[in-house]
This record gives C-alpha cells, structure tokens and sequence, in this order.
C-alpha cells in the first residue's frame, strides 16, 4: 500500500485492520459510492457531538458526510461507514467538540442502521425518509432530537446508559412501547406526563400488541426531561 493510502480516513485501514474500498475526499467532506451495496450501518465509533443525521432521498452516493474543523477518521467498507474521533482527556474533549458541527446524509433508498457509542449529546437525528431497521446508543444521550420513520416489522430503538433532554418522535397512528430502567423524572409518553418514578417504567400505545410494523424502545439507566410521541 502507498503511503499516501495508509494516511487517507478513506483509503486507510479501517478499524479491524482491513483495507477499505476507494472513496472520495475533499478537505473535511467525505462520500462512498453506493456501487453493489443493499444495506448500510453507521458508527460513531467514539462518542458524537453537535452532529445532524439525515436522509437524503436523491444521494447517488453511499453518504456524504461534511465537518468544521478539524475532521475525525472516517472509513467506509462493505456498507458501513465508521467515524472515530480522537480521544482525549475530558476537557481537551470538550473543547475539541465545541461549535464543530458535522452533518451525515445517507443514502434512503437502501435501509440502514445506526450505533452511537460512548455516549451523544447535542445531535439531531431526522431520519423521516430513511428505512431505519436499528438505532442504538451507548454510553447515554443528551440533547438529543430524533424523528423517526414509518417502521417496517419491529424496530428497536435502544438508549443505553440514561437519557436527558431527549424527544423521540415517530409518524403519527405508529404503534410504540417504551420500557425505562433506573427510574424516570419528567418523563413524557403520548402526551401522558409522569414526575418523579422509581424503577422500572413500561408504556405502550393502545395499538401495540395488534400492530405488525412499530417500534421497540428501551432505556437504561434512568430518563430526565424525556419525551417520547407522535409527530
């Protein structure tokens, strides 16, 4: 491999070691063709923040992705795109992420599923045009808007870690439950709103058991200022 290859984020091995197939890149924009493939999986492999994620109905591309400042590494194979920041101690962190906005379209006409790990915050998520078969976030969420699309079978949506200041929102006449664990302040399902609740807490909509396409939510770790409804 070139030299010029192994210090490119889309030439350069991706996270297994594995050379990745050619791509584009321009300053601190970022595309993948879509070539062959059917499905796609997006990684914030090392926590996101200031981020939008959207779906683009007319990309010809896999994704396109575009970020101010300093642009993390970024890898694309068999479908998958990987964005890794640097780590940091927690206010080099901080002050890293500040006002650096990034903002991912992917491709609608193939469906997708996304991973956020080590955590979230300050994202908006309007996924309203995209085939969604997965969304999970490790390591919490905070400030955080997501709009959903029309499901297709059971979509699990998973929020591990604790939530705040979160608003989930789904198309309107869509079945949904939502299971909380480690307790709940302001917590708002379907326009019914709940104050302080220890424990466990377990919500459906009236057409969930009946409902053949609907979503699965779960949250872990406790839920403060959370929102979970139609739009």
């Amino acid at each position: 491999m070139k030299r010029s290859e192994e210090n490119n984020p889309i030439h350069g091995a991706d996270t297994a070691g594995q050379a990745t197939p050619k791509g584009q890149r321009q300053g601190t924009e970022f595309a993948a063709p879509l070539g062959s493939v059917r499905s796609g999986r997006l990684i914030f492999a090392s926590g996101a923040s200031w981020v939008t994620v959207r779906a683009d109905p007319a990309m010809a591309n896999l994704y396109h992705a575009r970020f101010e400042g300093q642009a993390p590494r970024v890898g694309a194979k068999a479908g998958t795109i990987t964005i890794r920041y640097p780590r940091f101690p927690l206010f080099d962190w901080l002050y890293y992420l500040r006002e650096r906005p990034a903002e991912v379209a992917l491709n609608a006409q193939i469906p997708w599923d996304i991973e956020m790990r080590n955590g979230v915050s300050k994202l908006t998520a309007d996924l309203g045009s995209l085939e969604l078969r997965s969304l999970e976030v490790s390591g919490g969420a905070s400030r955080v808007e997501v709009t959903l699309p029309p499901p297709s079978g059971i979509v699990p949506v998973r929020v591990l870690g604790g939530a705040s200041n979160v608003a989930i929102r789904r198309p309107e006449g869509v079945a949904a439950q939502l299971r909380v664990g480690g307790g709940s302040t302001n917590l708002t399902f379907d326009k019914r709103r709940f104050g302080a609740v220890g424990g466990e807490v377990s919500l459906q909509s009236s057409d969930y058991e009946s409902a053949s396409d609907r979503y699965d939510i779960t949250i872990t770790g406790g839920v403060s200022s959370v929102t979970i409804d139609t739009r």
